[in-house]
């Protein structure tokens, strides 16, 4: 939060020595694009968006009565809004794996059912909203079809 605080400070002291600002310097976007309030795209591959997709999936597995866990399979699309924290929008495939709830095991060692009568996808749509300072996570959303 300094350096941006720096940065107004330093548009605010060369408009008011010139009177005008200084060039296109303090019209740039301070974090890439991404405007506080406004969804912006982001890469499904985004380490970010990975995490939320997992956390959509954890949200998943403890309301489902199932015996299996799912895990993500593939993330459609993902948007990012800049809120007091960060907020995903993701559109993500999940599928049922060979792993069951009772053995409490790391997803990222579950295989994807290949049985066709245990084999089960939906489609979800999930807001993820992330305050990294508080290491918290929170599924406000969660629709699956």
């Amino acid at each position: 939060m300094r350096p941006a605080c720096a940065l107004l400070g330093l548009c605010c002291l060369i408009r008011s020595i010139t009177g005008r600002p200084a060039g296109d310097f303090c019209s740039q976007d301070l974090i890439s694009g991404a405007k506080p309030g406004f969804p912006t795209t982001i890469k499904t591959n985004d380490p970010g968006v990975l995490r939320a997709a997992r956390h959509t999936v954890e949200w998943f597995n403890n309301c489902t009565n199932d015996i299996f866990l799912f895990k993500e399979s593939h993330i459609n699309r993902a948007l990012v809004q800049i809120v007091k924290g960060l907020k995903y929008m993701l559109d993500v495939e999940i599928g049922r794996t060979t792993c069951k709830k009772t053995g409490h095991p790391c997803l990222d060692n579950c295989d994807f059912q290949t049985n066709s009568t245990l084999k089960q996808t939906f489609g979800c749509y999930s807001e993820v909203w992330v305050i990294p300072w508080l290491h918290k996570y929170e599924v406000p959303v969660l629709r699956c079809h």
